[in-house]
């Protein structure tokens, strides 16, 4: 603790002896700031802004949809939007808001040695409003849906909660996801077999408080299998609401949600999660995609593919 000179003699000799001496071999100093490390300011492109997420450094590089659904929506409606950017892997600890994504805008000039404020999720869509270069003749706006509609928080609880219920059950709980949830989220974090163990521990017991918490106990159970969570009545949920969801984009005429001429926020929270339950989760949570609606999810999910990543061939490379 620094103090003024003022009020340094008392405080000197209200020490013990012992410190005293101990603060005179080793005396108090204000030492500057350390500067960022030299490796984020590369990482902060002159040219494009940055997008951090959970992804592979393989998957990075080609600039592939994250494996993460909050990721992957806001990755999405940047693409959508036409922004060029690029994005790196991360974690939720290395964020400057705590969690993913997070977003660095370009440096102001090529030789800045400091990194612009981080843009949290809550502003990606405003940052790619304000610097999409489709905002002069708005060809390519994305209405950013500021007051949605009861009709339309209705759907969209049946995204935020049933299918994410259903995805963090699937990826957190499901013992034959054991090997996807680890190569996702616990070998990139460590290589010590324990560190992983207990991660994998931790993310678990997470993923059941979420669902127990976002139910408000519905779907408990006194098994202790799957953290206590009753894993039938967390899928029959998100099927009941991918049908209702599939129903509604089969109604719009357009082929997005609510009949808007241009896929929007909530087709990208909705990609978010078919897209990534038809890729890692084929005969679970992907065959409930597909069976939805006659196949209408995943017709969406296509479109959407289309529009966002247009040319991909749906491979990822091998690490």
């Amino acid at each position: 603790m620094l103090v003024s000179p003022s009020c340094s003699v008392s405080w000197r000799f209200g020490i013990p002896r012992p410190l005293q001496q101990l603060f005179d071999y080793f005396p108090l100093r204000a030492l500057d700031p350390n500067a960022l490390p030299e490796r984020s300011q590369c990482l902060t492109s002159s040219d494009l802004p940055t997008l951090y997420v959970f992804s592979t450094e393989s998957d990075a590089r080609l600039g592939l949809p994250s494996f993460n659904p909050g990721c992957l929506k806001w990755q999405t409606l940047l693409r959508l939007s036409s922004l060029p950017f690029r994005i790196l892997p991360s974690t939720n600890h290395a964020s400057p808001t705590g969690a993913l994504p997070f977003l660095l805008p370009p440096r102001t000039t090529s030789t800045s040695t400091s990194s612009p404020p981080p843009v949290p999720a809550s502003q990606l869509l405003a940052y790619a409003q304000q610097h999409s270069p489709s905002t002069k003749d708005n060809s390519n706006k994305i209405d950013l849906d500021p007051d949605l509609g009861p009709r339309a928080q209705a759907y969209l609880s049946l995204v935020t909660l049933s299918l994410r219920n259903a995805w963090l059950c699937a990826l957190y709980l499901d013992p034959s996801h054991a090997d996807l949830l680890a190569r996702l989220y616990a070998r990139p974090a460590s290589s010590s077999r324990a560190v992983q163990a207990a991660l994998l521990a931790q993310l678990r017991a997470a993923a059941a408080e979420q669902i127990v918490t976002s139910t408000g106990g519905m779907v408990v159970t006194t098994s202790a299998a799957a953290g206590g969570v009753d894993e039938e009545s967390v899928y029959r949920e998100a099927r009941e609401a991918m049908e209702a969801l599939a129903g509604m984009v089969g109604e719009s005429g357009t082929g997005w949600v609510f009949g808007e001429a241009r896929p929007g926020v909530f087709d990208a929270g909705l990609f978010s999660y078919t897209h990534l339950m038809m890729e890692f989760m084929g005969e679970g949570l992907g065959r409930m995609v597909s069976e939805s609606g006659k196949g209408e999810l995943a017709r969406h999910r296509g479109r959407m593919l289309e529009a966002a990543w247009p040319g991909w061939d749906g491979k990822r490379p091998t690490e």
